[in-house]
């Protein structure tokens, strides 16, 4: 993962969410199984899987222990980056890093989590779990966490710090309705010499329902106005999702992530997206 980072010209992960952990049995069992044909049909694309760990405050079920027991042979662990918060007992978190080593996986995102809903954390920043993590593994990549929407000095302040103790960094959900302030982060990660590459986080708006992305407005800045007006132009999800990343492309943006992709026909509709974006295979590995 992290040499594919420094070298690609264009890295293309998705996000996934594992089931919450209050589903009935049989519910679960399906939810998982969808989630494994996803895994297998983007990793058989050459995606990365990112497999989220209580994205959005709700319990969910064990990330790593389902991989573990049902990905098999055939889905190699170096495309599957598994996320760990801090809302876990530091046994918990330091036992699972142990995990991510002895399995095989080929990094570890740590993030913070929020602090307004579920549990509560462990410890008041991500990177001091990092910080234990390196000291018990130095030799596993660590990603970290930015938010170019916020003030752009302080974040790339926050990524130059040497505490910050990660290889690489994910962003939190940008769109081209803010180039604006991406651009900001970009130029100062570029005034304040930031070395370790970003994946940057990119929606799937799968609608213009008002209530989901009210939702979703508690969670991540979505642009409402903008995207009513896309939808009611007659865009599509594929359409839009595929605009913000030629957008960020056109920024100097070499890497992403997609959010929010359907778990059926998850590679078909990122297939979509790309090629609507002008990332084809070729373009990606050039």
């Amino acid at each position: 993962m992290l040499t594919a980072l420094q070298s690609s010209p264009h890295v293309i992960a998705v996000e996934l969410r594992p089931p919450r952990a209050e589903l009935e049995a049989a519910a679960g069992i399906d939810a998982w199984i969808d989630t494994y044909h996803a895994i297998r049909g983007l990793v058989r694309q050459d995606v990365s899987v990112m497999v989220t760990d209580s994205a959005v405050g709700a319990q969910e079920e064990n990330n790593l222990r389902h991989l573990v027991a049902n990905l098999g042979a055939d889905v190699p662990r170096s495309r599957v980056v598994p996320f760990l918060t801090t809302k876990h007992s530091i046994e918990f978190c330091l036992a699972y890093a142990d995990q991510v080593v002895d399995y095989g996986f080929p990094a570890l995102v740590v993030l913070g989590g929020d602090k307004h809903v579920g549990r509560a954390r462990s410890v008041e920043h991500a990177w001091q779990l990092r910080r234990l993590v390196r000291e018990r593994h130095p030799g596993l990549p660590l990603g970290g966490w930015a938010n170019p929407a916020a003030d752009p000095a302080r974040q790339v302040a926050f990524l130059a710090d040497g505490e910050f103790t990660a290889d690489f960094y994910l962003t939190q959900i940008v769109s081209h309705h803010g180039a604006g302030t991406v651009e900001q982060f970009l130029r100062e990660g570029e005034r304040q010499g930031i070395a370790a590459p970003g994946v940057f986080g990119v929606f799937y708006y799968r609608s213009a329902k008002p209530a989901t992305l009210k939702t979703l407005s508690q969670f991540l800045p979505v642009p409402v106005d903008g995207l009513l007006a896309e939808f009611a132009e007659g865009l599509t999800p594929v359409d839009i999702c595929a605009r913000t990343i030629r957008t960020l492309v056109g920024l100097g943006v070499r890497h992403f992530y997609v959010s929010n992709l359907p778990l059926v026909r998850t590679a078909s509709v990122l297939s979509a997206i790309l090629a609507k974006a002008g990332l084809t295979p070729a373009a990606r590995h050039a």
